[in-house]
């Protein structure tokens, strides 16, 4: 199908908008990621890691999606350790070890996840400095301040390519199974981007300023950690479950920011 075609087809695009919505909440994750290692970085630094991480999202969906015959082959088992879990309600096994490409890129991916975000929560509660390489204060034995900051740089960098692969394989996956037409999965992932990149920004001050919600955002890191290592091990857990689960959590901190602001501005007026 042509692209004048395409832009006269009302399925073309329900799909657009479909996949978009999509993409969208697929990315949340992403985006969540993004927002708590960027601001570990010094102030002046936040931003730029911002756009250079999800420049790099978009960077890496567009060429899998050049490749998009060999991303369909990441779903063809690559090996079977013969393990298999009881019959489920629909007959399907509860788990299983037939392991495709796409498996264990999530299954590294949730496990470094988990690591991450685990790492980060000690990070958080530890009142002494730990070391951490992407400690915000940027001090190293060698090279001074200027080579630290560097470095932290760069490591944020290489820990937001790491995950975006991993979602990005996902995100591709989606798409595919949305619609056949390559021009509508590229302009459903530029689409998100760009929208992902309009909301980076507030989206990191307000965790920044709010900071009862990086415990939060790191919980929910591990638990999309988790999901994604079920996933690899074939149990597949309701994505619906999932968001519904992280925006009542949302909703209840938010009730709870409000009411601190309340009784904080109580008390500056008496």
């Amino acid at each position: 199908m042509d692209l004048v075609a395409l832009l006269s087809d009302p399925q073309a695009w329900a799909a657009f908008v479909t996949l978009v919505l999509l993409e969208i909440v697929l990315g949340i994750d992403n985006l969540v990621f993004i927002a708590i290692l960027s601001n570990k970085l010094p102030a002046h630094q936040q931003a730029r890691a911002r756009r250079i991480g999800l420049a790099l999202a978009l960077v890496l969906r567009l060429g899998l999606l050049s490749l998009i015959g060999w991303i369909v082959t990441l779903q063809a088992p690559l090996f079977d350790l013969g393990l298999a879990g009881a019959p489920g309600a629909h007959g399907e096994p509860t788990f299983e070890t037939a392991f495709s490409g796409r498996d264990l890129i999530l299954v590294a991916g949730g496990l470094f996840l988990l690591w991450k975000a685990t790492k980060e929560i000690h990070h958080t509660l530890d009142p002494e400095p730990s070391g951490e390489l992407l400690d915000q204060k940027g001090h190293g034995e060698k090279g001074g301040l200027g080579q630290a900051v560097v470095a932290n740089f760069g490591a944020t960098i290489a820990q937001i390519i790491a995950l975006d692969l991993v979602f990005s394989i996902d995100s591709i996956l989606t798409a595919v199974g949305m619609t056949d037409q390559v021009p509508i999965m590229i302009a459903a992932v530029i689409t998100t981007v760009s929208l992902m990149m309009l909301a980076a920004d507030p989206l990191a001050k307000f965790i920044e300023h709010n900071p009862t919600l990086v415990m939060l955002a790191l919980a929910f890191l591990v638990m999309i950690g988790l999901v994604l290592l079920a996933d690899g091990f074939g149990v597949h857990i309701p994505k619906g479950y999932i968001y519904a689960a992280m925006g009542f959590s949302v909703f209840v901190e938010l009730l709870n920011i409000a009411g601190r602001r309340r009784r904080t501005a109580t008390r500056q007026a008496s």
